[in-house]
């Protein structure tokens, strides 16, 4: 479905991707994980058209990345994005028809889908009344009202409690069950191992270590230890 191949950026001088590479087939969930300034942002910014690679390629279904694939993908940045202003109904279905929805159905595929997000009541309420969390589930929504082939999230967690997270996980869980290709990307190493398929340890704006999660788990050291400790390996040593 996704297939990131060698993708390098650099900004003003600074090296922030060089040659990552990476695969997410439909059904799967790929965890994208680093330490701030990794480049995990700036991927996934490539991915949706935002930002452009100095050198590699993107390929969704072996197609080169172009416009006409931004109706099949559903992205949720890590900033918020709603109109303070605005009723949470009305953007819904204004961000809905953006990814080629009509009104009508838009409306109608919302309304149940923010149901199960706990969100029923929040339809004609202004975004500005709602909490970082709440702001967090309806562009969650926003992302996956339009059934997409291929979801990106950055920092899908942030904001939310315990009960909001078991829902998003969830929610997921049945969207890959239904094919849909997921990349994510978190500081919630805890979380990979029960929601992931495989990952991508980026570490020093190359790729550190890339594989499945059942691989990679040994059963003796855990999963999320065991990043840490080749996270560790990866960052770069004081110089005497």
């Amino acid at each position: 479905m996704l297939r990131i191949e060698n993708i390098s950026k650099t900004f003003d001088g600074h090296t922030v991707l060089r040659d990552v590479s990476l695969t997410v087939e439909p059904g799967q969930i790929h965890g994208l994980i680093g330490t701030n300034g990794a480049g995990k942002t700036t991927l996934l910014r490539i991915v949706n058209r935002i930002v452009e690679p100095d050198s590699g390629q993107v390929l969704i279904n072996g197609q080169p990345l172009g416009p006409q694939h931004t109706p099949i993908m559903g992205y949720l940045p890590e900033e918020r994005g709603l109109y303070r202003r605005m009723k949470v109904g009305e953007q819904a279905v204004f961000f809905a028809r953006l990814r080629g929805m009509e009104r009508q159905q838009a409306e109608q595929a919302l309304r149940p889908l923010l149901a199960s997000l706990g969100a029923a009541d929040w339809w004609d309420r202004p975004a500005g009344q709602l909490s970082k969390g709440m702001q967090q589930m309806v562009q969650f929504a926003v992302a996956i009202v339009h059934n997409p082939q291929l979801l990106i999230l950055d920092e899908p967690f942030s904001g939310f409690d315990i009960i909001a997270a078991e829902t998003l996980k969830q929610q997921l869980r049945n969207l890959a069950n239904h094919g849909t290709a997921i990349l994510l990307s978190t500081h919630n190493i805890g979380s990979i191992g029960e929601l992931c398929h495989s990952l991508t340890l980026l570490a020093n704006a190359h790729v550190a270590l890339s594989g499945t999660v059942s691989s990679l788990d040994d059963g003796h050291t855990p999963l999320a230890q065991k990043l840490m400790q080749h996270l560790a390996t990866q960052q770069p040593q004081p110089q005497p």
